[in-house]
């Protein structure tokens, strides 16, 4: 049996960061761009790498090349922090999984570093590969936090549940990451929205990846956990940001939901040390009417936009200043899309 699974990048619309700190957002996944695994029976366990895990290369320029498309890490190390969650997860709940090896292998066409969710769709979609070989289902609202563990826990990144939850459960997704519930169940409260309620939506990318880093995110959880008044404050704001466009996208409100957006990614600038390129991004959307933040960290935006004549536009503005401008479609729910392919050998 071979068995294909996906996960998708996602596109954090409202209410990010705060995710990481009991907050609410909303989020989408986009059928433009995603991981695959690949995953089969055979002799031994093999974890196969990608081409932008390769480590023979024919000269120095060709392997600078490769180290400005993929940086440092490639997604080896992502595989075998599936595995070994997966394998916990299924002796902490009492399974007893057969004696198969198998090699599993990935490829995946998310930009890296740019905020799209690139490593846990990896894990994400692993975590769909073995639990189909094995036939282990883990409920949607569970996965996310086992492939945050992978993350976390075994890799050492820094990393909330909001991209792990929207890529489980596929589609646009409210999530409520309330402390006191989060406590007590041990996840947040997740609601699948109607994707045919978003405006018209772009998004773009910085075509020159950028590098990993995580000091401005240390920096900012530091001052939350010590109480300062300005983060946690912004933070809540951001947090509440999410429910009130959860409000105006069942009202069909496009111009208040728009500002929200705008003041989303404000906000964030407040307390967040923000990139002057990712600063050029955001202003050259807004430049021709359209709301524009942030996927995740910085590297790509996103936003609506009213009509064609703003999206011609913004095509120009966003191309003559390099970014790379899409209109992503909006992936649906996994269920029933999960195996893309599966079949004897």
């Amino acid at each position: 049996m071979i068995v294909r699974t996906r996960a998708y990048a996602r596109l954090g619309f409202v209410g990010n960061p705060s995710d990481g700190y009991h907050g609410k957002t909303i989020a989408f996944t986009i059928g433009d761009f995603f991981a695959e695994a690949t995953l089969y029976e055979s002799p031994e366990l093999e974890l196969r790498p990608a081409p932008q895990d390769n480590a023979v290369f024919s000269s120095i320029r060709e392997m600078l090349e490769n180290v400005d498309r993929n940086g440092y890490y490639g997604g080896i190390r992502l595989l075998k922090a599936a595995v070994k969650k997966f394998a916990e997860h299924c002796a902490k709940t009492g399974i007893e999984l057969p004696r198969r090896n198998f090699t599993i292998l990935y490829d995946t066409n998310i930009p890296r570093q740019v905020g799209l969710g690139g490593s846990s769709a990896i894990i994400t979609a692993a975590m769909r590969a073995l639990m189909e070989f094995f036939e282990v289902p883990i409920p949607d609202h569970l996965l996310p936090n086992v492939v945050l563990a992978a993350e976390t826990e075994e890799l050492g990144l820094t990393a909330g549940l909001q991209d792990r939850v929207v890529q489980a459960y596929g589609g646009l997704v409210y999530m409520d990451f309330d402390k006191q519930h989060m406590q007590q169940h041990g996840y947040g409260r997740y609601q699948r929205l109607d994707a045919d309620q978003l405006p018209p939506v772009y998004m773009a990318y910085r075509k020159d990846l950028s590098k990993e880093s995580s000091t401005a995110h240390i920096r900012v959880r530091e001052l939350y956990d010590m109480g300062d008044t300005e983060v946690v404050r912004t933070m809540s704001e951001i947090a509440s940001l999410a429910e009130v466009a959860r409000a105006l996208l069942k009202a069909g409100d496009r111009v208040e939901l728009a500002r929200v957006i705008n003041r989303n990614f404000d906000l964030r600038r407040r307390i967040y040390p923000v990139r002057s390129d990712d600063v050029r991004m955001v202003e050259a959307a807004r430049s021709v009417g359209a709301s524009s933040k942030f996927c995740g960290s910085g590297g790509a935006v996103v936003g609506t936009f009213e009509d064609e004549a703003m999206l011609a536009r913004l095509h120009d503005a966003m191309q003559g200043a390099g970014y790379e401008l899409m209109v992503p479609q909006v992936a649906p729910n996994h269920r029933g899309s999960v195996a893309i392919s599966s079949g004897g050998e």
